[in-house]
């Protein structure tokens, strides 16, 4: 924690040096405290960006996402061996993008209109819990899959597809999602982010929604009436999805 604290106030004031060298440079027809007029304002809310709760909040989202997809990406090599794996396998689409963009670009208005709204670590942590775990339930999936795991949904039978009911899947059907449907929401929880806390549990809750049924009918195709029972035993794994 003093490590943090130490790189965030040397990066405040690296900021700050760069910020007056600047704008000195930009505004040489202005006097000294003219220039410190201007350089004032906007160190003022930098530095409300680079504090502890940023950079603490911040790392954690970055370590988390950096984790969360190149783990996909070498567990998928592993299993399907690094030959039939692409770089797809790290999960990284264009709305995906714009929606990881989209909360940061709330998190940077929010700290500086609104810095106390950041401040609330027991929702920040309450988010870090559902990041590790999410991550930890999505992880025993693919692990007990094995090769059954996919992360593009089998349209076709393959003979290194089989049906998995045991470990993680007595439990819920679709780990993966509902592991990866607590890992989104966490990841905005973590950052104190209302408004992408509420987009990204909406929108990932109805990309499975239509997902699941999709995937469930070739299911059904493959496994029949053993599919069948195991869906009347098992719920989803995510919420209000059958």
């Amino acid at each position: 924690m003093s490590f943090l604290k130490h790189v965030c106030v040397d990066i405040q004031r690296q900021f700050s040096v760069f910020i007056s060298y600047t704008v000195s440079s930009f505004a040489g027809l202005t006097s000294m405290q003219q220039s410190q007029n201007l350089i004032h304002p906007i160190v003022t809310k930098m530095e409300q960006v680079f504090t502890y709760t940023a950079c603490r909040q911040l790392s954690q989202m970055f370590a988390a996402m950096i984790f969360f997809h190149v783990s996909e990406y070498i567990l998928a090599a592993s299993i399907h061996g690094k030959t039939n794996v692409t770089l797809k396998s790290l999960l990284i689409s264009k709305n995906y993008l714009v929606a990881m963009i989209f909360s940061l670009l709330e998190y940077f208005i929010e700290i500086i209109l609104f810095p106390g709204l950041k401040e609330h670590w027991w929702v920040s942590n309450s988010g870090l819990a559902m990041v590790i775990i999410g991550e930890i339930i999505r992880k025993m999936a693919i692990i007990t899959a094995g090769r059954s795991f996919t992360h593009l949904i089998r349209t076709r039978p393959s003979e290194h597809h089989q049906l998995v009911t045991n470990g993680i899947y007595r439990v819920v059907r679709h780990p993966g999602y509902c592991g990866f449907f607590i890992w989104s929401v966490g990841t905005q929880i973590m950052l104190c982010n209302p408004i992408s806390t509420i987009a990204f549990a909406l929108v990932v809750w109805r990309f499975f929604q239509q997902r699941i049924p999709y995937e469930e009918f070739y299911l059904r195709q493959f496994f029949g009436s053993q599919y069948e029972e195991y869906v009347r035993r098992v719920p989803s794994g995510v919420p209000f999805v059958q």
